[in-house]
């Protein structure tokens, strides 16, 4: 395994004021609504989620890093697990004309509402679950989603990443590096169930069998 850090220069421009998300509203209550993964969720109210998802090219740059550093060529397949709007593989097709791109997700509110131009491509599925053949695709990720499973699905998602597969993966998740981080991860999050430390993420993708790439981002 390696550690590849493609993510965390767009995590760090969001603001957070970690207090006020727990004590101006019923954080428990909006967590519910979160969990439903629907507009609320996406395009709603901030307090459920993201507060307005759309598309302002900021994936650009994390595309062109990756096709690099994966030498993507076109013709190639690349599947996003936890796609949500499909942003990214956009931008993958951008920056590697002809690549095969396909997206699932658990919200069909993401999928209804995803870039238009690989609309087609997405589809609702389970990172649990992953309808595909062995060594399938060329490269594998997903990108702040495998973290909101319960560890018996995380397992097997973890499991079905590395089995479809030809050997490129990358698997980014939130975690914690320290006693602070860990209670703002626990203040900020709505949808998290596998709350791991940095050590206990790499025993357990060790203990699964997976060999790709990872990184984490934090809430610092």
């Amino acid at each position: 395994m390696t550690y590849v850090d493609f993510i965390s220069k767009l995590h760090k421009k969001t603001h957070r004021n970690y207090i006020e998300r727990v004590v101006s509203d019923s954080k428990a209550d909006c967590a519910v609504v979160a969990k439903q993964f629907g507009k609320d969720y996406w395009d709603g109210d901030r307090k459920y989620g993201y507060g307005g998802y759309a598309y302002d090219g900021r994936w650009r740059v994390v595309a062109e890093e990756m096709a690099e550093y994966y030498k993507l060529k076109p013709g190639q397949k690349v599947l996003d697990v936890g796609c949500g709007k499909g942003f990214l593989l956009y931008e993958l097709t951008q920056v590697v004309p002809g690549l095969i791109v396909e997206g699932i997700d658990i919200s069909q509110y993401a999928i209804d509402n995803s870039k238009e131009e690989v609309r087609q491509y997405l589809r609702y599925g389970l990172a649990q679950d992953l309808l595909y053949e062995d060594k399938s695709f060329d490269l594998v990720y997903s990108i702040g989603a495998l973290h909101n499973l319960y560890i018996f699905d995380l397992k097997r998602a973890v499991e079905h990443i590395q089995r479809v597969s030809k050997g490129n993966s990358y698997i980014m998740v939130e975690s914690y590096r320290n006693e602070q981080e860990k209670a703002n991860l626990l203040y900020w999050q709505l949808t998290c169930e596998s709350f791991f430390s940095t050590e206990e993420w790499q025993w357990l993708y060790k203990e699964w069998g997976y060999t790709g790439d990872y990184s984490y981002i934090f809430f610092e």
